[in-house]
């Protein structure tokens, strides 16, 4: 089995720091998201990856190879973003016939992985939600067979949110739909949706069953970003690094900080995670991330994300600062 993780995306949501950061590459309670998705898929047994690049591809690459020496991956450039069924049909020199698991890279979900993989038939993790009609949908038959999908319908007929996350027995078949549905100009919402060659699929008799995960992050925008540092910090607080005495400093749990990094005079926490090498003074700093070679002096900040090689004087309450940025409050 291969595992396909689309992160050809520009994060438009995330502006300023996607303009020199993917999305995917993000820090999050510690980790960044690319790395929480890789782990998740290589406890589970998946050693070889497909990972479909476009902006800003190049640090996706040097990040993957770096960080994972020893498992075989391939990089399949999206020049012209047309949507996620656009970027899967893309992989299918590489992958052939083999079996799939796509993991879209701005999603974390928690599940049994190993059960997805070893389960018999074609599986789409499902999640009920408030308000599907942003997100593709899911309607099943009672023995919880996927019966229709659809990308982001005006009137829901099922409040099964896809999150994500397929497995894909029938990968001749899915290439096909996607093939067809490129070639016949079929787009929801503008774009080339893996939903609709789902869709497609069903209707060639192609058995998909839905898996309900545990839990769904999607961390498209800054609130939800977040809030997603807050839960996984408490979930992965054993792994976080140990916390060091730092000069007349509180750190309040659950928070995650980097290597390097020269903390005095303040209070930190909670929820809140500090890349490497950033120097902190005399300053509060609560729900929030700072990214690594930061420089903060004298601020109050909560709800925050603040991105690599800031520097911020003064004081503030809710900031969204991108990389390379020099802010003096003062």
């Amino acid at each position: 089995m291969k595992a396909i993780i689309p992160v050809a995306g520009a994060g438009t949501k995330l502006r300023p720091h996607t303009y020199t950061q993917p999305k995917a590459l993000i820090p999050l309670a510690g980790r960044t998201i690319l790395s929480i998705i890789v782990d998740q898929l290589v406890e589970a047994g998946i050693t070889e990856f497909v990972f479909v690049v476009g902006y800003l591809g190049e640090k996706i690459q040097h990040y993957v190879q770096k960080k994972y020496p020893d498992l075989t991956t391939h990089f399949v450039q999206q020049n012209d973003r047309e949507g996620t069924g656009h970027a899967i049909l893309l992989t299918r020199e590489v992958v052939q016939n083999d079996e799939i698991l796509i993991v879209l890279g701005d999603t974390i979900v928690e599940c049994d992985f190993r059960e997805v993989i070893s389960y018999p038939h074609s599986l789409l993790g499902v999640k009920k939600v408030d308000d599907p009609r942003n997100f593709g949908v899911a309607e099943t038959d009672g023995s919880g067979t996927i019966t229709r999908v659809v990308e982001k319908p005006q009137i829901p007929k099922s409040n099964m949110a896809l999150v994500g996350m397929y497995k894909i027995r029938e990968t001749e078949q899915l290439y096909k739909c996607l093939e067809d549905n490129i070639q016949q100009q079929i787009r929801s919402h503008d774009e080339f949706q893996l939903t609709d060659a789902l869709e497609c699929m069903i209707g060639h008799g192609v058995q998909l069953n839905a898996f309900k995960v545990s839990n769904w992050f999607d961390c498209g925008r800054k609130e939800n970003l977040l809030e997603t540092n807050a839960i996984l910090l408490k979930k992965y607080k054993l792994a976080t690094n140990p916390v060091l005495p730092y000069e007349n400093t509180i750190i309040i749990p659950p928070v995650s900080i980097g290597e390097g990094c020269n903390i005095k005079n303040s209070i930190i926490g909670p929820n809140v995670a500090i890349g490497d090498n950033t120097v902190i003074s005399y300053s509060i700093v609560k729900d929030s991330i700072i990214g690594s070679f930061s420089n903060l002096y004298e601020v109050v900040l909560k709800s925050s994300l603040i991105g690599s090689d800031a520097n911020i004087r003064g004081l503030s309450q809710s900031l969204n600062i991108g990389d390379n940025t020099e802010i003096d409050l003062g």
